[in-house]
């Protein structure tokens, strides 16, 4: 690779400083590092399912703030995340009908509305843009998963974190079993040696498709290719990612967490598609074998086939134990006997909220950002090594030139013809990333 790319090692460096420094340092926020007592004014982006219970989470998490903008490329999801949103809130909703914005540039007009705080919960493939031009905005930003669904806007995401650090600004990431009473215990036990060096960690997501894609019949003549796929949102690797970097990213967080948030060397994978998907083109199983510096190996088996074995588990094995989490429980077996968490265990969404906001109270912002960039990065390594049939190294996967963000991007005319459902081996697969 040529010196001004991106490598594993400069990612580590920088991953680790952030880590620290997040660890032992009061940033500044836009108050100048001084707790923030203002009433917070909220923008809410994107405002499907898990957008509007965000958006709920986060007036819950503050006695005072206000949800103050929203934008939404369909007014009919606007109106109807904010009548839920609303219910049981009195004094906390103050979106004002010129408040209510509607298109693909609805994110420009709600940074410009005069927020504080941003949540960006529209489809990932967008989630670059608008992540970056609201760091540029100076907002604090509470962003679902997964950061990009390609390389180019995994990069983009990475210099985005870096300056929302330099600014001192919140960045908190939606992979939420990070604020999981149970998962934290268990992972700071593994940390401390409980299971002695581990070895591998094998982690299952097993389900039924999460939005099967409609036949190309129920195309209404007059939606452009991006209305379309947008509304089809996770059946397309642009706008998606696919069931891996979308869905199974959580279990891949879980890896990266296992592993010190330290990248892979390399990896490899194996998958298809079982069912037909139309005009859609991912995948709906892959299974992904993950080589460690160490040489420890972490593999991920992901499916979403209706009528098949459900299961989401972690299985970890150590020299001196082993580890799992099963059916809700979080167990690690060694020499000593079992250990079982019987803590707390508050809703994992609403920490995510609580935790920020008192970070920006306290002028201490939280800042997701290192460790989301790896995770997300290592789900769409995972992509590339199944699509592409080739074994994949951290450096080729970071710096792969397949750019899926499509160019044309006007609601109404937009063109853009997604690439075909991938075939391992062949110089279609191979070539978008610049390696042939």
């Amino acid at each position: 690779m040529k010196n001004d790319t991106p490598n594993r090692r400069q990612f580590i460096k920088a991953g680790s400083t952030a880590a620290v420094a997040a660890s032992t340092l009061s940033f500044p926020t836009v108050t100048f590092g001084k707790p923030d007592s203002r009433k917070l004014k909220i923008g809410f982006i994107g405002c499907g399912g898990r957008g509007t219970g965000a958006a709920a989470q986060a007036l819950t998490a503050d006695s005072n703030v206000e949800l103050w903008s929203m934008g939404e490329v369909f007014r009919d999801r606007l109106d109807r995340s904010l009548a839920n949103i609303s219910k049981g809130r009195e004094g906390k909703i103050n979106v004002d009908d010129k408040r209510k914005f509607v298109g693909l540039d609805a994110y420009k007009q709600v940074l410009d509305s005069g927020v504080d705080v941003v949540i960006l919960t529209t489809p990932p493939g967008f989630r670059p843009l608008h992540f970056k031009a609201a760091v540029e905005a100076g907002k604090h930003i509470f962003l679902e998963k997964p950061m990009a669904t390609d390389a180019p806007g995994l990069r983009s995401v990475m210099e985005s974190a870096e300056l929302a650090k330099k600014k001192g600004l919140a960045v908190v990431a939606g992979f939420c079993w990070r604020y999981h009473y149970a998962r934290r215990e268990f992972f700071k036990r593994i940390a401390d040696g409980a299971i002695g060096d581990v070895q591998t960690m094998y982690a299952t997501y097993y389900t039924g498709p999460v939005k099967p894609m409609p036949p190309d019949s129920a195309r209404k003549e007059e939606w452009s290719d991006i209305e379309w796929q947008v509304r089809n949102w996770y059946n397309f690797t642009w706008c998606g990612g696919d069931g891996l970097v979308e869905q199974a990213v959580h279990s891949v967080d879980k890896i990266s967490w296992l592993f010190g948030d330290e990248p892979p060397r390399s990896a490899v994978a194996v998958g298809g598609r079982q069912r037909p998907n139309n005009s859609g083109n991912i995948w709906d199983h892959i299974e992904v074998n993950y080589l460690f510096e160490n040489g420890a190996r972490g593999f991920l088996g992901q499916r979403q086939i209706p009528g098949c074995h459900g299961e989401n588990n972690d299985y970890i094995y150590g020299t001196k134990g082993r580890a799992t989490i099963a059916r809700g429980q979080c167990i690690i077996q060694n020499e000593d006997g079992i250990w079982r968490y019987e803590g707390p265990q508050p809703n994992m969404y609403q920490v995510e909220h609580d935790e920020m906001y008192a970070s920006i109270r306290d002028g201490n912002p939280i800042n997701n950002g290192a460790r989301m960039c790896n995770a997300t990065m290592m789900g769409i390594m995972g992509r590339i090594a199944g699509y592409t049939g080739k074994q994949v190294t951290w450096d080729q996967a970071l710096n792969s030139k397949q750019d899926l963000f499509p160019k044309d991007q006007n609601w109404e005319t937009g063109k853009h013809t997604p690439p075909a459902e991938a075939i391992p081996g062949t110089k279609d697969a191979i070539a978008p990333h610049g390696w042939a």
